[in-house]
């Protein structure tokens, strides 16, 4: 009987055991796509996608992925603190170039949905953003 428990001890020990890093493979915290929005006021805001990729060494991506996607040219992350800096050109819908300025902190880093919000700039235009980890 004691042997009996002590292999079933065992045996729901190592299923814990192997479910743990299971949990744990959402991969770096700022990698995968991430949507919400950006605008200049609460009633302004365009519809945003940020889709992030982490190599081992550096933090690349693209804005609005598709046929006017914008690669980002300049990224940093400050893990100390969880924000970024993502530097990027653009063209607009009339075809002028658009420097893009994104400044941002990652919150709820443990949960799969993070948040990424900061500030947002768009050429002349400044505003806020806020998105979600899909």
């Amino acid at each position: 009987m004691l042997r009996k428990l002590t292999l079933l001890t065992l045996t729901a020990t190592l299923i814990v055991l192997a479910c743990v890093p299971a949990a744990a493979q959402y991969g770096h915290p700022l990698k995968g796509s991430w949507s919400g929005d950006w605008g200049t006021t609460k009633e302004t805001r365009n519809r945003l996608l940020l889709d992030l990729n982490w190599d081992g060494k550096a933090v690349t991506g693209t804005i609005n992925p598709g046929p006017n996607a914008v690669p980002l040219q300049k990224t940093s992350l400050d893990p100390s603190n969880w924000t970024v800096h993502f530097e990027a050109e653009g063209k607009d819908a009339s075809g002028r170039a658009v420097r893009y300025v994104i400044d941002g902190k990652l919150e709820n880093l443990g949960a799969y949905n993070r948040v990424l919000s900061g500030t947002w700039n768009q050429g002349t235009q400044k505003g806020d953003f806020r998105l979600v980890r899909n």
